[in-house]
């Protein structure tokens, strides 16, 4: 243990500031080098959407005095921006320790003289970026650790526009929590709070006025009411935030046969029926595929714990099995139907724009440019699709029509400003219940945009390093990346390299430089012919670097053998001593 861990671990067991239950379980570390070393090396960093960390005392942890800590940062922010008497909006999910986390954070807002609006209880995400904007907030909270293991809990910040913060806003933020000291933070009680103005409660309108926006998107209302009560949906919230607003966006639409798996209906923080909260991972789906066989279910749905993210199985009534959909072939289900109906319909507005990450599908671009779309790219990361919506409306230069993510996030309205799960699971229902009628299951219509658009296909690997040892393991790799270029990935030429955190493209035949218009960020892109692609980046929430990508194929075979060469490539190139 070196002297700074060690006089920080020991502040904190003598300090009066920290309680006894926090002392306790550090006491409760002594002779455990390795663990204590991993709570003090260093201070939970507060990135650029908030923080993200295990629960537990420490400085690298998730506790009271790192929220405080944050909290504290981010009113002497919005102070110096004028923003007090705006106040802030905080929502909290079902995660251990979320409730606390949320009232600590309104009550140090408070002691600061900001107004704050906290839920009555826990909500999803995206409803959090409609309240920040409907309430007209200077800023956001939202605790949750969204699609994190069940160790795990977040502060997610969100500006006035209801998007995660973005430049100049998170630099900006960052750098004033940086100033604040571990025992800085001021709090007062909430009794105290809530006489002079200052906690107040957000209620059952805010849920109301969310809802009604929520079904505002539907395109074809008339066809639910035709198919819906032929149709049997199995949802599970995966112990999260989703049940109660997802059941009721689908009830008031006309789905009446929605069967919630009984196991992971009650918000429960410690997951007891799931490792990992994530519709991304097939061991998240066991109890409610084996309920959908029981009840023969249509469709088959999921939403995380915070409600921002959905995954999809339906059943091929073909064969009987039921088949999973990436979010790339979800988001392009969805992206498909609104262009093409609001096109048929003219509904379409001036100048749309379909916006997506760089690491999502390129179906995306073929599809926008059939429907007269232009499609802009963004960095990883919903907050840049967010920030596109704000652009739009201030300059007038788009209107913004879809958003998707590959990583099971989209938003079909502007309403909210991140990633929307019960927006998402009404729009897959609509569509569900929209090729129903046309005797298609959403097997066919995935298979017409194939053939329609090429035999796109994508991939994620992600390869683990914990502690400080595995975040310096993470900088070698992508050191390594940049300084051995690769010539060949999975039997593809490098064209060009995009690194974003030069901002420089180079062209791998020629060796010319072009800048990069994105912001700055940790990530490397190869542009590969024959229409592939991928792309390293370390990820912001998870000790993990991440390795995306994507093929395009003459058939689902050809192309899922492409992706297999390529992926084994990307996991070589985390191989690294």
């Amino acid at each position: 243990m070196d002297e700074i861990v060690r006089k920080r671990y020991e502040y904190w067991l003598s300090d009066p500031c920290f309680d006894e239950a926090t002392k306790d379980e550090l006491r409760a570390l002594k002779g455990d080098e390795a663990e204590i070393t991993d709570r003090f090396y260093r201070q939970l960093e507060f990135g650029t959407g908030g923080l993200r960390g295990v629960i537990g005392a420490g400085t690298n942890r998730m506790n009271i005095y790192t929220v405080r800590q944050a909290t504290q940062g981010l009113a002497n922010y919005i102070l110096s921006q004028g923003g007090g008497k705006k106040g802030v909006a905080i929502a909290y999910d079902s995660r251990r320790m979320s409730p606390e986390f949320s009232r600590e954070a309104a009550l140090c807002l408070n002691a600061n003289g900001i107004k704050t609006y906290r839920f009555d209880s826990l909500r999803p995400t995206p409803e959090l970026s409609f309240a920040v904007r409907r309430l007209h907030c200077i800023a956001g909270i939202v605790i949750t650790a969204s699609h994190n293991p069940r160790e795990y809990n977040g502060y997610k910040v969100y500006w006035e526009d209801g998007a995660q913060i973005t430049p100049p806003h998170d630099k900006n933020i960052m750098a004033e929590v940086a100033k604040v000291g571990i025992t800085d933070p001021k709090t007062m009680p909430e009794d105290e709070a809530r006489i002079e103005g200052l906690y107040n409660v957000i209620g059952s309108d805010i849920d109301d006025e969310y809802i009604a926006n929520v079904k505002s998107l539907s395109i074809h209302p008339e066809i639910i009411a035709e198919q819906a009560k032929d149709m049997t949906i199995v949802y599970t919230p995966l112990h999260g935030t989703g049940n109660i607003p997802v059941r009721r966006v689908l009830r008031e639409l006309g789905f009446t046969h929605v069967i919630v798996e009984p196991q992971q209906a009650v918000p429960d923080g410690s997951f007891p029926t799931v490792a990992y909260p994530n519709p991304e991972d097939p061991k998240a789906w066991k109890l409610a595929l084996a309920l959908a066989e029981e009840k023969k279910a249509d469709l088959v749905l999921a939403t995380d714990p915070d409600a921002d993210r959905l995954g999809v199985y339906c059943r091929d009534t073909k064969t009987g099995q039921y088949v999973s959909f990436t979010g790339n072939m979800s988001g392009m289900l969805i992206g498909e139907y609104i262009l093409r109906e609001r096109t048929k319909m003219g509904t379409m507005p001036e100048n749309p724009a379909l916006v997506e990450t760089i690491v999502t599908t390129d179906m995306a671009k073929p599809m926008a440019k059939a429907y007269g779309v232009d499609l802009i790219e963004v960095l990883t990361g919903f907050k840049y699709i967010g920030e596109q919506i704000k652009i739009f409306d201030e300059t007038g230069s788009h209107h913004y029509v879809f958003g998707l993510e590959e990583s099971y996030g989209c938003l079909p309205g502007t309403y909210a400003r991140d990633k929307d799960a019960c927006a998402a699971v009404m729009m897959l229902a609509e569509l569900a219940a929209f090729y129903r009628a046309k005797g298609m299951t959403l097997i066919d219509a995935m298979e017409e945009l194939y053939k329609k658009y090429g035999y796109y296909r994508e991939g994620l690997t992600a390869l683990t390093f914990k502690g400080r040892d595995g975040a310096e393991k993470i900088s070698r790799i992508m050191t390594d990346m940049r300084e051995n270029p690769a010539e060949t990935l999975g039997g593809n030429r490098v064209l060009a390299v995009r690194d974003y955190k030069s901002g420089i493209r180079t062209d791998a035949a020629t060796g010319e430089e072009t800048k990069l218009t994105l912001p700055a960020s940790n990530v490397l892109y190869y542009e590969l012919d024959n229409g592939a692609w991928c792309c390293a980046r370390p990820s912001g929430t998870e000790p993990k670097i991440k390795f995306y990508c994507g093929v395009r194929g003459t058939s689902l075979e050809d192309s899922a053998e492409k992706l297999k060469k390529l992926m084994a490539d990307l996991e070589a190139m985390g191989n690294i001593d």
